[in-house]
């Protein structure tokens, strides 16, 4: 059993940001820490007080972290990067919105007594002396501490006080990871209500003193457990009074905080083989499990069940199967042909989540370039006559205003240009979509033939593909290529036009050219002859793509079987030193590299384009060592450079790592490994919140007249599913308060309490 915490993160937008550049605006953009640790970066929104980003993120993490802070930074190219401001929600006021926290948040001033971060290794003992008692402090030492200096480090001394005296040890030059093993005693007076106090501080030569974090211990309780020993983390200073603010702006946030208790496999073995076999069955089942779940699932959550159950079933190899029980069951119930998969139901929202789960590297090669080539051109595009903006052309001092027909022309031209480059890469390309894709296809395309024979519907087949492919698939990532990781940044307003023209020309061509999507924006016609070529393009691409046979998929799925998944790839810089001593020189080499479940390697040129950013890469990093035996609990975060690691200044090379790995937090992505019994458990956790709903079916098919009477016991029901889930759902209900019965129940709170 074990327990897993995430976190929903959606920063939607700021308001009323303060100006930090001298034009009367910012350029700002966000970071987010767990427990002081970096772990998300927005996009930088350029030349606004008002920045919307609309990113999400899904963060998995330890459930024992305190807190998860948002800053707002403006960005700035030639000087450090100012701090706006901050909102910081701890565990416990997350605990207390089930459903997450959702709205503005007031941006608070950042007092750097209050940016603390790391911990500090201290022993502490109450021994007897010849008159009273003493109280013995080992400073043993500290690890993570905040860099406060140029040069990236600190120079860490701690101050030891109680009952009016205060004790100090040495000073580490240029280390956050400081060792002292110094030892200190003050007289204790039996009954004394004095705090122990131990704080850490950067020494400046010039300028005062900075203040790194301090840790306070009850003493009355430390008397009575006599001996403690461990790593504490360090508290900001909160005695003193925040002084008056200005107005700093709001950041509008979704936050959720989501614990589970995963149990082991075997528990999930009877949920998972009966939902798997409701699959097989199809449509023909005796139970309806999946159209059950379906009708009990509201709106809000149809994204995430959507999603799990993708998920689910493709580790159990039957996604193909579970969509297409989906497309029978939609198809059964629609009988206009133009409102076909047009909603957000469990079909339309599974189909979204498992062409990002499974074709988004497809995704990067087929539409990476198009969108890399619009970023880089940053060229003027409009269409629509009332929004052209005049400008002047010409050279040498001979400039004239360009006419509105001549803007209307050149961006038509520039379109064209990119949608027959998207439209002729997408041709090319049925043979890098991945076969589970293509046959997901070919079920879809049969079903809605099936559905509609006739000759007046002979396109709705072509349409049913296109809604998913290009209308929920490549349009988006178009619009939005920041949040298809196609690009590290959002686009500039021109760029952003350019888009959003293509992504309408693509969905022109998606809906093949009906006289309905040409109504809509009549000044989208200088494109329609390459919107009518690219519906021959689209018809032909299409019937190649379903065009797989059985044999063909298994081959192709064998064939990817046998290849270690990828899980992240891009460039990366080797840091080089040469020579030793004040000669010594540093060179950085860039490489690139590819990261799959079984290897790290690199290569000196690009097999293909990623987006790269550190965090990403600690997560993918974190995610395929998670089952490693070996993995080490501590590492050194600097380098052996002459005779002592940089970090700690221990001249052993082979010394313990004087910081603690952190393989806890880790960012999702859609192309992580599958975590079969997360899956289940959320599944399982959905029933449950609907499971009076599913007893009120029961009930009612129970009374219907060809039913007759339903047995409830364990090894009953064998011919109904609705029973045989509800048994499960109990069983599992069952499983989960003999777990927290028999748990180690969470370390107690330590006999040194901290004291704010």
């Amino acid at each position: 059993m074990a327990k897993r915490s995430s976190l929903s993160i959606r920063i939607v937008e700021g308001k009323n940001l303060p100006a930090k550049d001298i034009t009367g605006s910012s350029d700002p953009y966000c970071i987010v820490k767990v427990d002081n640790e970096p772990i998300i970066r927005t996009a930088t929104v350029w030349k606004t007080l008002c920045p919307f980003w609309g990113e999400e993120y899904q963060v998995h993490l330890p459930p024992t972290f305190h807190s998860v802070a948002f800053y707002v930074m403006d960005e700035d190219a030639l000087s450090r990067d100012d701090v706006i401001g901050k909102v910081c929600l701890t565990r416990d006021t997350l605990a207390t919105h089930p459903k997450g926290f959702s709205g503005w948040a007031r941006l608070m001033e950042v007092d750097p007594d209050e940016e603390v971060q790391g911990e500090i290794h201290l022993r502490l003992e109450v021994v007897p002396g010849t008159r009273a008692c003493r109280l013995r402090c080992s400073v043993l030492e500290a690890r993570d501490l905040a860099p406060k200096d140029r040069n990236g480090a600190s120079d860490p001394f701690v101050r030891v006080r109680y009952n009016g005296r205060m004790q100090e040890t040495s000073i580490v030059k240029k280390s956050c990871y400081p060792r002292w093993n110094e030892t200190f005693e003050f007289e204790l007076e039996e009954g004394a209500a004095e705090a122990l106090c131990v704080e850490a501080w950067d020494w400046d030569l010039v300028s005062r003193n900075d203040f790194l974090g301090k840790v306070v211990f009850n003493v009355q309780r430390l008397w009575a457990a006599q001996q403690e020993e461990g790593w504490f983390r360090l508290q900001p200073d909160q005695s003193k009074r925040r002084r008056e603010e200005g107005n700093l702006g709001s950041l509008q946030l979704e936050v959720r905080l989501r614990d589970e208790t995963v149990l082991p496999s075997g528990c999930y073995q009877p949920l998972v083989q009966l939902l798997c076999r409701e699959v097989k069955l199809g449509t023909q089942g005796p139970g309806q499990l999946i159209p059950l779940i379906e009708e009990t699932t509201s709106t809000e959550c149809r994204q995430d069940v959507a999603t799990t159950l993708l998920k689910l079933f493709l580790g159990q190899g039957l996604a193909k199967d579970f969509l297409d029980l989906l497309f029978q069951l939609e198809l059964g119930r629609t009988n206009e042909a133009n409102t076909l998969f047009r909603s957000n139901s469990l079909a339309s929202k599974s189909m979204e989540s498992f062409l990002k789960v499974a074709g988004m590297r497809y995704l990067h090669g087929v539409l990476g370039p198009i969108i890399d080539k619009v970023f880089e051109e940053k060229k003027y595009v409009e269409l629509d006559p009332s929004k052209v903006e005049v400008k002047d052309v010409g050279c040498s001092g001979l400039h004239r205003p360009q006419t509105e027909a001549e803007v209307l022309e050149q961006s038509a031209q520039t379109l064209r240009s990119h949608l027959g480059a998207l439209l002729s890469a997408l041709t090319r390309s049925v043979r890098a979509c991945p076969a589970v894709v293509r046959a997901t296809f070919r079920q879809l395309f049969r079903r809605v033939r099936e559905r509609f024979p006739s000759a007046q519907d002979e396109n709705l087949p072509f349409i049913a593909v296109t809604s998913f492919l290009c209308l929920r698939f490549i349009s988006p990532a178009i619009m939005a290529p920041k949040l298809f990781h196609l690009r590290e940044r959002h686009a500039d307003a021109r760029t952003s036009r350019t888009l959003l023209l293509l992504a309408k020309a693509v969905q022109n061509v998606g809906n093949m050219d009906t006289p309905a999507s040409r109504a809509k924006e009549a000044w989208m016609e200088p494109l329609q002859p390459t919107v009518r070529q690219g519906v021959a393009q689209l018809k032909d691409f299409i019937t190649k793509l379903v065009d797989i046979q059985e044999k063909e998929e298994l081959d192709l799925q064998r064939t990817l079987s046998l290849q270690a998944p990828l899980v992240k790839e891009g460039p990366l810089f080797i840091h080089r030193t040469k020579g030793k001593g004040p000669l010594m020189s540093s060179s950085f080499k860039k490489l690139y590299f590819s990261l799959t479940t079984e290897a790290l390697s690199f290569a000196k040129t690009p097999s293909s384009k990623c987006v790269n950013e550190l965090n990403q890469w600690l997560s993918a990093l974190r995610k395929v060592s998670i089952n490693n035996t070996g993995l080490l609990c501590s590492y050194h975060p600097g380098v052996f450079r002459g005779d002592k690691w940089s970090c700690c200044h221990q001249r052993d090379k082979t010394d313990l790592g004087c910081d603690k790995t952190r393989s806890r937090v880790t960012l999702q992505e859609w192309n992580d490994p599958l975590d079969h019994d997360l899956e289940a458990q959320l599944i399982y956790r959905h029933l449950l919140g609907v499971e009076a709903t599913l007893r009120e079916k029961h009930q009612q098919l129970r009374a219907g007249p060809k039913t007759g009477a339903v047995p409830t016991g364990p090894g009953e029901a064998l011919g109904d599913p609705l029973a045989q889930l509800l048994q499960v759902l109990q069983d599992l209900r069952e499983a989960h308060r003999a777990s927290l019965a028999g748990f180690p129940r969470s370390e107690p709170s330590r006999l040194l309490e901290l004291q704010t």
